[in-house]
């Protein structure tokens, strides 16, 4: 008798985190999990115990790549601030495919759980957290560099920050003309640029 084929988990993690992304824990089906993880039904609860778990699971995925590629563009920047500018304008270089060009699953998941499922909510606002707290690191060594004035608050440039990015992420995914696009990210990184303390 033949055995199923066993499954890779971390393939099988990042099939989901694209689904679910692309259409969220509420709308996103067992059938759409089965097609997408070419996993059957009892096979796929044998593995994650139940769809928020899987949901959990991508969810950590997503941060975990966000927050790492971001790192990784803070350590090729010649500057922490210019990291931060060059962040703003990558998304207008994104490929059409990439699936970045997306609203971010963070956000997508707490517009689509806050008032139904309070665990992937709560995860999701402890992940934005995270990420903000990534930003305003940032903005800190900028700080301490000396690229910002010495009363810049860097929580407050994060706060911002994110606002900002979260903006970016929206018009990207309403299809917004890639020379509005473009303009409006060069906008964002010249306002983060423009902090920047002029020498005498």
């Amino acid at each position: 008798m033949s055995r199923s084929a066993p499954y890779d988990r971390d393939t099988a993690i990042d099939a989901a985190m694209a689904l679910f992304w692309q259409k969220g824990f509420h709308a996103t089906s067992l059938k759409d999990l089965e097609a997408k993880l070419a996993m059957k039904p009892g096979s796929i609860y044998a593995a994650f115990t139940s769809k928020e778990k899987l949901y959990l699971l991508a969810l950590e995925r997503y941060f975990a790549q966000s927050r790492s590629g971001f790192r990784e563009q803070v350590a090729r920047a010649a500057s922490p601030l210019e990291a931060m500018a060059d962040h703003l304008r990558a998304y207008a270089r994104l490929a059409p495919n990439d699936m970045s060009r997306q609203a971010c699953m963070l956000t997508k998941t707490l517009i689509d759980t806050r008032a139904t499922d309070p665990t992937i909510a709560a995860m999701t606002r402890d992940y934005l957290t995270a990420i903000q707290n990534e930003f305003a690191a940032v903005f800190a060594a900028a700080k301490e560099a000396g690229e910002l004035a010495d009363d810049a608050d860097p929580d407050r440039l994060a706060r911002r920050f994110q606002a900002n990015v979260t903006a970016l992420r929206l018009a990207l995914h309403q299809g917004m003309a890639a020379k509005d696009f473009a303009q409006l990210s060069e906008d964002m990184a010249a306002e983060i640029e423009n902090l920047r303390v002029k020498l005498a």
